[in-house]
């Protein structure tokens, strides 16, 4: 086996990993929800969103809440995998609505004193302020992420799963 094969066929495991494939849809559905909201609740076309952080539904919770709810539903809520999992959640969820937050809530201070007391404020000069997310972005990502994710896994499974039902690969 040369190494080109090797990867193809590791590939392939990946392709047969739902937990992953799902928890990453529901990021996906909730990123492009952004655009959405954006589109809305303010009016305004703004495909920017879909590469910025912050925002609503937070889109790292419904990735991290999907995935440990995958895990649990493959491995069972009562192993330690998916408290691994839970508890790799929480933290992200506490960082984007904590201190993800402040740092973004700090940024939009220091903008401000710059502002008054500089004649010139260029982009460059700027701090990022989307930081973080509120505690009901964090929920509603967190919501979403299982929303989506266990579905998937249960009736759909994997990639691999889906591109042998409709013939594109047999092992």
């Amino acid at each position: 086996m040369n190494l080109n094969s090797a990867f193809e066929f590791q590939f392939i495991y990946i392709l047969d990993n739902a937990v992953l494939a799902w928890g990453l849809a529901a990021c996906g559905l909730a990123q492009f929800s952004k655009l959405l909201f954006e589109l809305i609740f303010k009016q305004r076309w703004r495909p920017s969103v879909l590469i910025e952080t912050g925002g609503m539904p937070s889109s790292h919770s419904a990735l991290v809440t999907g995935t440990a709810a995958g895990i649990g539903l493959q491995l069972g809520f009562n192993d330690p995998v998916f408290a691994l999992a839970s508890t790799i959640a929480f933290i992200v969820m506490y960082d984007a609505s904590g201190i993800r937050r402040s740092a973004g809530l700090t940024a939009a201070k220091v903008n401000q004193i710059l502002k008054d007391n500089s004649n010139e404020l260029s982009s460059e000069t700027t701090l990022k302020e989307s930081l973080g997310h509120t505690k009901i972005e964090v929920l509603v990502g967190s919501i979403l992420g299982p929303i989506v994710a266990l579905p998937g896994i249960f009736f759909i499974g994997s990639p691999l799963h889906i591109l042998q039902m409709i013939g594109l690969v047999s092992l």
